[in-house]
């Protein structure tokens, strides 16, 4: 009797073993990839996976899972997977460390490769460095230069090092440049001294090397020809520039003929233009009866008028471009820019650059003197000096003043026709009863012995006397 108790005390013990076994357990916990799972910073954690079994029964779908992992910052994290079963409660744990190990990124302002002159220092652009965790860490960058080359270096707060390198090369493939005072091109008169109006030499690195100028050549002013001025200058690193200037002596126009030695000859010469509805009834004609013109143009009207001169055969010369006396008239600077304004029109339209040009108010104009006394003694020659000729006129039409009509226009030009000298004909494209009298001015002129011919550069100057 007393064997059979003990044996089912330990029946009962037994039992009740494996019953508390069977409570306490745990669970086989399989977690897919490893326990320890190693992320970069801004990499996002997929769960790889688990499993959860207990005694051959799956308890995978029963598993609460605890994420603590902080994208934001850097750090060792845990992944809790828990289950609960028969009231007791198991878990397992997955590390996550989260780690940098991206290099900073350092952007150089300028370039990589840098030429500064021989004599010079050179002076830093500037640099950013910005890490993917820590930013803006330029404030961390050390910089250090050693044989010609800036190295600029950065260590993120995970240790991670990034370089970037800066070459100096000292040097200069720059050439100088030598900036002649007054034109490239000068006119001189037969038997006027020459002087040169000077230069300017500067050079990237040297800065003003005028006194290294070399200027050979010679002008010979007493012979006509052209001259050629050659000046050369070096700078410190052996590089050259030459320029030339052309001095060009030639004889001495005629002023204030109002005669020209080109007997019966008519020239058609029209400012002030060109203008739609009257310039190209003009140009018709002129074709019609196939005579040349010269045309003083401003700067208004469309450009295809004077496109349309210029490819008929006729003078594109320069009148003005604003007409504004209390401009032009001011100071010769003033008038000069007012010239070359129109004069830049006219190249763009035809790839010429014209130097046939008419005075507003002609040469011998009185109003230049209520803005610039002298003003016209100074421009008649210097304009001529500078390789212009300016052209007056012997017949005013008065289309532009109180003659209103054709027949007025016709009876002013004709009446003053001669043979025995050039006819330097005023008139303007822009005045009606002017295109409407054209036609006949010309059938006179051919029906008594005429001929028509355009303004060149070789037709002598018909001039008025200047008085201001």
């Amino acid at each position: 009797m007393k064997k059979k108790f003990v044996i089912g005390i330990i029946v009962i013990i037994l039992l009740l073993t494996a019953i508390i076994s069977f409570l306490f357990w745990p669970p086989k916990f399989e977690l897919k990839n490893d326990e320890t799972i190693t992320l970069k910073y801004g990499q996002k954690y997929q769960e790889p996976g688990y499993k959860v079994t207990k005694f051959g029964k799956d308890y995978t779908k029963k598993v609460k899972v605890k994420n603590e992992i902080n994208q934001k910052k850097l750090g060792t994290y845990k992944i809790t997977y828990e289950i609960k079963i028969n009231g007791i409660t198991f878990k397992k744990i997955r590390k996550i460390k989260l780690i940098d190990d991206e290099k900073p990124v350092i952007t150089l302002t300028g370039n990589e490769n840098v030429s500064i002159c021989p004599n010079a220092e050179y002076k830093e652009e500037g640099y950013k460095a910005i890490d993917n965790y820590d930013g803006d860490i330029t404030k961390k960058v050390k910089v250090t230069t050693k044989d010609g080359i800036i190295t600029y270096s950065v260590k993120d707060s995970s240790g991670n090092i990034a370089k970037v390198k800066r070459t100096i090369t000292k040097e200069d493939k720059t050439s100088p440049v030598i900036t002649l005072k007054g034109n490239k091109t000068i006119t001189l008169y037969l038997g006027n001294p020459w002087t040169d109006p000077g230069y300017t030499a500067t050079d990237n690195c040297d800065n003003d090397i005028t006194n290294n100028v070399k200027a050979s050549g010679t002008v010979n002013s007493n012979k006509l020809g052209t001259y050629k001025i050659t000046y050369t200058v070096k700078d410190s690193s052996g590089n050259q520039t030459i320029v030339e200037r052309t001095v060009k002596v030639i004889s001495k126009p005629t002023y204030n003929s109002n005669s020209g030695s080109n007997k019966g000859v008519i020239y058609l010469t029209f400012d002030d233009g060109p203008n739609e509805g009257t310039t190209n009834v003009i140009l018709d004609i002129l074709k019609e009866e196939n005579v040349k013109a010269t045309f003083f143009v401003t700067a208004k009207g469309p450009d295809y008028l004077i496109k349309r001169e210029y490819n008929e055969g006729h003078t594109v010369a320069l009148h003005t471009a604003s007409h504004d006396y209390s401009y032009l008239y001011k100071s010769v600077n003033n008038y000069y820019n007012d010239l070359f304004k129109v004069q830049d029109r006219v190249k763009k339209i035809t790839g010429q650059t014209a130097k046939i040009i008419r005075f507003p108010g002609g040469s011998s104009n009185t109003i230049s003197k209520k803005y610039s006394k002298g003003i016209m003694s100074t421009l008649t020659k210097d304009v001529v000096n500078k390789g212009y000729r300016y052209y007056d006129w012997n017949i005013d039409s008065d289309d532009a003043g109180s003659t209103k009509t054709s027949s007025g226009v016709y009876n002013n030009v004709i009446k003053n026709l001669s043979k025995n000298r050039s006819n330097m004909v005023l008139m303007h494209d822009i005045k009606t009863h002017t295109k409407d009298a054209l036609r006949n001015i010309i059938r006179y002129g051919k029906n008594n012995g005429y001929t028509f011919e355009k303004i060149t550069m070789s037709t002598p100057m018909i001039t008025h006397g200047v008085n201001n």
